[in-house]
């Protein structure tokens, strides 16, 4: 019998039968590799709802809502819109979200140490809800009790 008549080893035929397990093997683990490369490093992070851009701010006329006792505040605002703001945001929806928010109360709840601000806080909240997205923070330009 001639070298090349002859019968292969078991060892020879395991290891051709080895060598596309291997090679599917690899290009798995490259497969792997490249799609957590991807997820990753590669691809654009979003972690929760972007925060939005601030854009126009809107200087609202200012107004006198009643207090408590016979007293007004003299209150004038300005909303800071968002860069999704249109044009044509109507400022009478914030107006009337002050009134709600002011009226009635005594002239020691708007004036004592930290009132305004949590009055502040309190009209933002609501003006959120009014202005979905268009407007992400108010100015007090005027505050005045008599």
């Amino acid at each position: 019998m001639t070298v090349t008549a002859m019968p292969k080893s078991d060892e020879e035929e395991k290891t051709k039968k080895r060598k596309p397990v291997k090679l599917i093997a690899i290009l798995v683990v490259v497969v792997v590799a490249a799609a957590a490369a991807w997820f990753l490093v590669i691809a654009p992070k979003h972690h929760g709802p972007v925060a939005p851009k601030p854009g126009a701010v809107l200087p609202l006329d200012s107004q006198q809502i009643n207090l408590a006792a016979g007293h007004y505040l003299r209150l004038g605002i300005a909303l800071q819109l968002t860069d999704k703001a249109t044009e044509t945001v109507d400022g009478s929806k914030a107006l009337d979200a002050a009134i709600a928010v002011f009226s009635g109360l005594s002239v020691e709840q708007v004036t004592k140490a930290g009132a305004r601000d949590t009055l502040k806080k309190q009209l933002l909240t609501d003006l959120e809800k009014r202005y979905k997205d268009e407007v992400m923070d108010v100015y007090f330009t005027e505050f005045v009790t008599q």
